[in-house]
Formats: C-alpha cells, sequence, structure tokens
C-alpha cells in the first residue's frame, strides 16, 4: 500500500477535496451544538487544517480559484436577492450607510493612523481605507432565514456597493500617487472605464440573458451560464479598475428580473453556492490565519489592536448613525452592523497591494514598503476578529428580526387556505403553467399544489401513460424549486366533472388553466369554461397562454373592468398578480375604473412593486391600451362570471378576440371567486369607504403578507 498519499500537507487531489467536504459538513454540524454560527466554524475550520495550523492542506490555486468563486457568489446572491422595487424605494438609505459607513472608519483610520501610529499621509490613507470597505461574509445568514428583503438588509446591501467603491478608488488613487500616475488621463480613464462597465452589465446583460432564456431551455446550460456571467462581470470590473465583488454585484442585480425567486434555476443557484463555492471561500479566509505571529511581535499586536478598535468602531458607530438617520428598530441596526463588519477580501487584497509596493530603503538595505508587514498581519488578526462579530451579531439580530416578522404574521397569515390546482392536458402546457404558479403561490406555500389530469377512457392505456408523464413532469419542476406538487390522476367520463370533484376534494382555492400556445381558445375549452369551470363560484380561476418564458416578461398590463374591487374575491386574485411581481421582478401596469384605481394606489403604499396606474373605464377603447405594449409584454385581463357586479356581455368575445390578435402573446385571464369568505367580501367595502392611509394598511396588511 502506498502511504506517499498521506504525507502532510496532503497534495492529493482526491485527498485534499475529501477533507474539505469533510470540513464542510461536520464543522456547522459541530460549533452550532455551542451555539457558534456555522460560518465562523468554516473559517475556525480554515485556520485548523490550513499552512499556519497543523498544515494538512496547503492554500493553493485550487482553493483559491473556488474561494473566488465563493466571494462572488456572496456578491451575486446579494444583487440578484434583492427586492428592486425595494431598493429603488430605500435607495437614499443605501447612499445615506454607504456614506455613514465610509467615512467613520475612514475619518477614525486617519487620525489612528497618523497621530497613533506615526504614519506618513500616502501610508494613512491607504491604511484608512482599509476600514471602510467589508465583505458581505454573513450575507448567507440572513439569505437561509429569508430576512433578504428587510429594509435594513436592502439598504446595507447597497451601501456596501457605495462603500466598497470609494475604499478601492482611495487604493487607486493611492497606488497612482505613489508611482506618478495621477493625472487627467489617469482620472478620465478611471471614470470612463467604470461608467462603460457598469452600463455594459446592467443594460447589456439583461439583454443578452433575456435571450438566452428564451432560446435555452436546458436547465444545466442556462446554470452554466449563470456562472458565466459572474465572471464575465468580475472580469470587466478588474478591466475597469475596480474590484471583482462589484461586477458580480452587479450582475446579479442585472439577473434580478430574469431568474425568478420560487424558480429551479434559482433553487439550483442557491444550492450550489451554499452548498460548494461560499464554504470553499470561507475556509479559504480561515487558512489565511496565523495566530503564532502575535506572539512574536509586540508591534503587531500594537496596529492590529488599532486596526480592530477602528474597524469594529467605525462600523458601530456607521450603523447607529443609520439607524438613526432612518428610524430602523434595534435589531434592524444590529443586522446593519452584523452584515458590515467584517473585514475579508477588499480588506486583505488592498493591504497585499500596499504591502508590495516598495518607496524606498532602509541604510541596511531593507525594503520600506507602503503598508508594512506588521499591517499585513494585523490585518490576519483583523479578519479573523471581524468575521466572528459579524457572525454572531447577525446571527443573533437576524433572529430577532425573523421572530418580529412571524409575530406580525401570526395574525396577518391569509385565513382563505390557498390550495392550488393545476389543470394538465397537453405536454407543451405544463412547464408554463407549473412555472406559473410557482410564482402566483404564497411565499410559505411550499406544498398544497395539486395537479390533475383527467382520463375520460378507461380502456386506452396510452391515456394513462400520457396521464402519468405530465404529472410526473409538474412534480419534478415543483421539486427543483423545493415545492411539492402532489399529481392526481383521476378517471372519470367528464373532464370538467373530474375536475370540479377534484377541487371540492381537496379544498382547492384557486385553478389554473392552461391554453395551448399553437391551438389558443378552442371551441371545446370556451365551451367547457363558460358552461363548466366558471360554474364552480368558490374558487379562483385563471386561464393561462404562454408562449415565452415567464422570467422574460418585462411587463405586466392589468386590464380591470368596473367595479372589479368590490367582487368578493377581487383581493384574492390581485395577490396572485402581485405575487408574480414580486418574484420576477417585472414592472405592473394597472388600468381601470377611477374607484379602483384609488384602492390600488393606497395598497401600493403599504405593498411596495414597480407599478403605475392609469383610469380606464371603456372596454371599447381597450385596443388603445394593448397599442402600448412592446417585445416583451405581457397582459393580465379580470374577468367576471355572469350575475356578478362587474360583468360586461362583451367578455363573451374575450376568447375568439385573444385568438385573432393576442396568439403571440403572454396573457392570463382571471375570474376571481363570487363566493369567496365574507372577509374578503368586507374588506373591498372596507378599502373603499376607507380615507386614513393607516387604516388602509391594518385592513390590507394582513392580505399582502
Amino acid at each position: 500500500m502506498d502511504f506517499s498519499h498521506f504525507t502532510l500537507p496532503f497534495e492529493d487531489p482526491v485527498l485534499k477535496f475529501l477533507v474539505v467536504l469533510i470540513i464542510i459538513l461536520f464543522a456547522p454540524l459541530l460549533l452550532n451544538k455551542i451555539k457558534v454560527p456555522h460560518l465562523l466554524g468554516l473559517i475556525i475550520a480554515g485556520a485548523a487544517v490550513g499552512p499556519f495550523g497543523f498544515n494538512i492542506l496547503t492554500r493553493d490555486a485550487s482553493i483559491v480559484v473556488t474561494g473566488t468563486t465563493g466571494l462572488l457568489y456572496i456578491m451575486f446572491l446579494a444583487g440578484l436577492e434583492i427586492d428592486l422595487a425595494e431598493f429603488k424605494k430605500n435607495k437614499w438609505k443605501s447612499l445615506g450607510f454607504g456614506a455613514f459607513t465610509f467615512l467613520f472608519p475612514f475619518a477614525f483610520g486617519i487620525l489612528a493612523g497618523h497621530y497613533i501610529l506615526g504614519f506618513n499621509w500616502l501610508t494613512t490613507f491607504l491604511f484608512s481605507s482599509l476600514f471602510s470597505s467589508h465583505t458581505l461574509i454573513s450575507y448567507p445568514i440572513v439569505s437561509k432565514l429569508g430576512i433578504t428583503r428587510n429594509a435594513a438588509v436592502t439598504s446595507t446591501v447597497g451601501g456596501t456597493m457605495i462603500t466598497d467603491v470609494l475604499a478601492l478608488l482611495v487604493l487607486a488613487i493611492v497606488v497612482g500617487m505613489t508611482t506618478g500616475e495621477v493625472n487627467s488621463a489617469f482620472w478620465t480613464r478611471m471614470s470612463v472605464g467604470i461608467v462603460a462597465f457598469a452600463l455594459i452589465v446592467l443594460f447589456g446583460f439583461p439583454i443578452v440573458g433575456r435571450w438566452f432564456f428564451k432560446k435555452v431551455d436546458d436547465r444545466i446550460s442556462q446554470y452554466i451560464f449563470v456562472l458565466v456571467m459572474i465572471y464575465l462581470a468580475s472580469l470587466l470590473a478588474e478591466l475597469a479598475g475596480v474590484e471583482a465583488i462589484i461586477g458580480a454585484f452587479l450582475a446579479g442585480l442585472a439577473l434580478n428580473g430574469l431568474i425568478p425567486r420560487s424558480s429551479s434555476l434559482m433553487n439550483r443557484i442557491d444550492f450550489v453556492g451554499n452548498a460548494i463555492f461560499i464554504p470553499f471561500f470561507l475556509i479559504s479566509v480561515g487558512m489565511l490565519i496565523d495566530v503564532k505571529v502575535f506572539f512574536n511581535d509586540l508591534e503587531t499586536l500594537k496596529v492590529a489592536a488599532v486596526m480592530i478598535s477602528v474597524s469594529i468602531g467605525g462600523k458601530y458607530l456607521a450603523a447607529k448613525a443609520t439607524a438613526r438617520a432612518f428610524k430602523f428598530t434595534k435589531a434592524e441596526s444590529g443586522i446593519i452592523f452584523g452584515l458590515s463588519s467584517a473585514s475579508a477580501a477588499a480588506t486583505l487584497a488592498a493591504v497585499l497591494v500596499g504591502y508590495n509596493i516598495i518607496i524606498g530603503e532602509t541604510d541596511a538595505g531593507e525594503p520600506i514598503r507602503l503598508l508594512n508587514e506588521s499591517i499585513l498581519n494585523g490585518s490576519i488578526l483583523l479578519i479573523l476578529v471581524s468575521c466572528t462579530v459579524s457572525s454572531f451579531v447577525t446571527q443573533k439580530n437576524a433572529q430577532a428580526i425573523l421572530e418580529t416578522d412571524n409575530e406580525n404574521t401570526m395574525a396577518a397569515t391569509d385565513s382563505h387556505n390557498e390550495r392550488l390546482l393545476l389543470a394538465l392536458n397537453y405536454s407543451a402546457t405544463v412547464e408554463p403553467i407549473t412555472n406559473l404558479s410557482l410564482l402566483l403561490k404564497s411565499k410559505n406555500n411550499t406544498k398544497d399544489l395539486f395537479a390533475i389530469n383527467v382520463i375520460d377512457d378507461e380502456t386506452d392505456e396510452s391515456l394513462e401513460k400520457n396521464a402519468v408523464k405530465l404529472l410526473e413532469e409538474s412534480s419534478k419542476i415543483g421539486a427543483s424549486a423545493d415545492v411539492e406538487i402532489t399529481p392526481l390522476k383521476r378517471f372519470d367520463s367528464d373532464v370538467q366533472r373530474g375536475i370540479s370533484n377534484a377541487i371540492k376534494e381537496h379544498k382547492i382555492s384557486d385553478l389554473i388553466l392552461a391554453v395551448d400556445a399553437d391551438k389558443g381558445f378552442s371551441t371545446s375549452l370556451v365551451y367547457n369554461l363558460y358552461n363548466g369551470y366558471l360554474r364552480n363560484t368558490s374558487v379562483n380561476t385563471l386561464v393561462y397562454h404562454a408562449v415565452q418564458p415567464i422570467a422574460t416578461v418585462r411587463r405586466y398590463m392589468v386590464v380591470f373592468p368596473d367595479n372589479a374591487h368590490l367582487e368578493a374575491g377581487f383581493f384574492h386574485s390581485l395577490l396572485k398578480i402581485w405575487n408574480i411581481s414580486r418574484s420576477t421582478g417585472a414592472k405592473i401596469e394597472f388600468f381601470g375604473e377611477d374607484k379602483t384605481i384609488k384602492v390600488l394606489e393606497r395598497i401600493q403604499k403599504k405593498v411596495n412593486i414597480d407599478a403605475a396606474f392609469y383610469v380606464f373605464s371603456n372596454w371599447a377603447e381597450m385596443p388603445k391600451v394593448f397599442k402600448k405594449m412592446k417585445d416583451d409584454d405581457a397582459f393580465v385581463l379580470f374577468m367576471a362570471r355572469r350575475g356578478m357586479v362587474s360583468y360586461l356581455p362583451q367578455m363573451q368575445n374575450v376568447p375568439a378576440y385573444l385568438n385573432t390578435h393576442f396568439s403571440s402573446r403572454n396573457y392570463l385571464l382571471v375570474f376571481p371567486s363570487r363566493n369567496a369568505k365574507e372577509e374578503y367580501g368586507k374588506l373591498s367595502r372596507d378599502i373603499s369607504n376607507a380615507d386614513d392611509f393607516m387604516e388602509i394598511g391594518n385592513i390590507v396588511g394582513k392580505i399582502f403578507k
């Protein structure tokens, strides 16, 4: 037996990867038992097995490359998971926090560097910039707990981009001044490069991404495409003179609207990142830590103490100032501090740049570095302490925010039990209708989805095989997004009756039907719709026509008939449409009579989405509305059953009209339930009569959670 594989440090790639996987598996499990955050556990484990610990693994190119991907992944996920509507709403908070979290540590760094440690001014400015930047190393904690859309988290993520850019700008200027390159050409080159890079990523990437997702439906190819976009944006950032993490974050923003939160692609991105890439990054950070240097040099301990005090103290005061300025709660102030207190990648990169710049020599011929060895070693201790503080503080305050949210939503949960039923008939419609259901559903509903296929001829075995195939395909799509879709194979002499019985048996709240993109509304579908499905007034009925992936739709035009807001099921139906926008980031334009629009505008103040409102009350002029549609636009048409207050006779002609004019468009017809629970009818009347903003917020708050 060859035991050479087991000499330290391990060189065999299989053995090295096995050790890393064992760490990823067991370090969080063991340390969580003593209440140590799993992120910190991976960093400690990296220090233990690294070259300065037991020297089990070297921090070679394979660790660095995979770890770099993990860092880029964290920033990409931060941009991808951010609620763009909330981000726009909180842009001033992000700017404010970005200013505070840059200026406080930077100012303290200048005082400490020049007046306490005695550095020259160039070294002092570069030294100060180390504390302004930070790494969102604890972002996976808030992501795992599902509070990424909290205003404090959104503001912190946005502010991170601002302060990192400013800190790296200081680095570039100081390095340029050291080498004598700061002139008009330097400023022109940097400004043009940054602007060009931002324009390419923010405007070019969505165009390329929308085209790719429309043309390619292979799930593996889609994931690889995402990785290509991350690295391409990171490379463009470096070419523009800023750090790669800025490119990864902007790539996340650019693809934000193309990757729905409840999609299988998003689930894949999140899973692979948190299972492999991000743990590799944390382990690689741990491998940098050399505790022994702090016992060999008192100067290093002094510098490290100053660096830790300035960094942690500056970030703490910045978080408090942000919370005070924008009225964040104590827990939100804590989450801001927790997320922004970790110094890792950007700090280390700046230190290494300064360490490698030699500005002179001593009398003994030794090099004088812009940042000396004490700062280099002090930065390692800063990384260890700041990551520890960041992990504990973020974990504690994230739990507090989550508990508060749960208390607020306990009584606010939609009492109308949401149970969705997908009627599957054609193979081509299975994926579109299943993806639609994943976006329509409430965030916490992961089990109450059903897919049905009714077999109306028991003697035809091919029908049963086809039913199994359709139901399995839908269930697989749901499973890839961590959603359980229960298959219902049913035998009945009448398809419509079989679905109606399933609605009663499983207490379905929403029925989703599909229109074949090639056939459109067939005569049989129209007949079954108006003479069958719509007679069941207890369910919200949606009819979906898809010619392109739902994630590639830029804008939805939602048209209401008069008095739509007075229907008993209006708000339940509206919530489904609202969910599409919140999940995809698509803009919504609402068209309806004045009273309906006023109700929606009041609700929008409580529930933030990217929406516009237009008064429209004449269905005969609907073609004028549709003329405003552009490529990648879709529309939602609120309909009504006979006898309902918003019913119009011309609604009977809608299917034929759609077949003639909109065979190449995505559209959704919504028929609100007629006898929804009384609270919905009361809700509509209460909101219609409410004038006070807080009153409307209290009425609607429990529905839009």
